[in-house]
C-alpha cells in the first residue's frame, strides 16, 4: 500500500515528469505493440496514461482503449488529459482483477513489477487477450534508476538522522532484468514470437528534473510523513550529494518485451 500511496500523492508531479520520462517510455511500448486502427486495448497500470494517450490516437474513433490503475489520483488526472478521447475509457480498477477480455493488445508501461505476485498478475493480463492478439510488457533495465534512489535515501537518512533505508529484499525483476532472461521468462508464459527490445533512455539530470524524479515517481513514498521544511532540507542535501557525485545524467533505460498469445 506505500507505493500506491506515493503514486497518489504524486499524480500532479507525474504528470509534469511525464514529458522527460513516462512519456518517451509510454510511446516506446505504444510503438512496440503496432496498434492499427479500431483495435481494442487493455492499458494496465496506466498511471497518468503515458501509453494509454498514444494508443487511443492509434487506435482511432473506432478502437477502444481501457485504461486501469489501482490510484484514484492517477485516473483522475488521465481523465483531464483525455478529455476528447471518448474512444479512452479511465478506470480506477485492480488490473489483476479486470475480467473483461478478447483484447487486440494488452500493454503495461512499468506496471507488472508492482505487482503482489509479478508472474500470477503478468499472467492474468496475457489472458485478456484474445487468441492471436498481443501483449506488451515494459520494465527497467538492471541498474535503471538506482542512482536517484541511492542519493534520495542518503539525504533523507542525514537530514533525519536516521539510519539508511534498509536495502529491498531480492524479487523476481531483480533476475529477469536483462534482455535475456526477461526474453526466456515471458516465452515461459505461453507466448510465441517473444521481441525484447533495450529502449535506451538517459535524463539530463538539472536540479528540477532529479528532484521531479523524486516528487514524481514512487520514490516521493521516501517522504512519506515528513514535514514540508524536512522535505526542502532533503531536496538540498539530495540536489548537493548528485552534484558532489557528479551525477550529470541518470539511465532510465527500459526492457519493452512482447510476445503473441496462443
Amino acid at each position: 500500500m506505500g507505493t500506491r500511496r506515493a503514486f497518489d500523492a504524486a499524480a500532479a508531479d507525474f504528470a509534469a515528469l511525464g514529458r522527460y520520462l513516462w512519456e518517451p517510455i509510454g510511446a516506446a511500448t505504444v510503438a512496440a505493440a503496432g496498434l492499427a486502427e479500431g483495435d481494442r486495448v487493455l492499458d494496465a497500470c496506466c498511471g497518468t496514461g503515458a501509453s494509454a494517450i498514444p494508443a487511443a490516437h492509434a487506435v482511432g474513433a473506432e478502437g477502444v482503449v481501457d485504461a486501469i490503475d489501482l490510484s484514484g489520483p492517477m485516473i483522475g488526472e488521465l481523465r483531464r488529459l483525455s478529455a476528447g478521447l471518448p474512444q479512452l475509457r479511465a478506470h480506477e480498477a485492480d488490473a489483476t482483477a479486470w475480467d473483461t477480455g478478447g483484447y487486440d493488445v494488452v500493454q503495461s508501461a512499468l506496471g507488472i513489477f508492482f505487482f503482489p505476485d509479478m508472474t500470477d498478475g503478468t499472467e492474468r493480463l496475457i489472458a485478456r487477450a484474445r487468441s492471436g492478439g498481443r501483449v506488451v510488457f515494459t520494465i527497467w533495465r538492471g541498474g535503471s534508476m538506482v542512482a536517484a534512489g541511492r542519493h534520495l535515501g542518503r539525504a533523507v537518512a542525514a537530514v533525519t538522522e536516521s539510519g539508511p533505508p534498509s536495502e529491498r529484499e531480492p524479487s523476481l525483476i531483480d533476475r529477469i532484468d536483462q534482455a535475456g532472461p526477461y526474453a526466456d521468462w515471458l516465452s515461459e508464459r505461453n507466448l510465441s514470437d517473444v521481441d525484447v527490445t533495450v529502449n535506451e533512455l538517459r535524463l539530463t539530470m538539472t536540479p528540477e528534473i532529479a528532484w521531479l524524479v523524486v516528487v514524481g515517481s514512487g520514490f516521493r513514498g521516501l517522504l512519506d510523513g515528513l514535514e514540508p521544511d524536512v522535505v526542502e532540507r532533503v531536496r538540498e542535501r539530495y540536489l548537493e550529494s548528485l552534484r558532489a557525485d557528479g551525477v550529470t545524467e541518470l539511465d532510465a533505460t527500459t526492457l519493452i518485451g512482447s510476445g503473441t498469445v496462443h
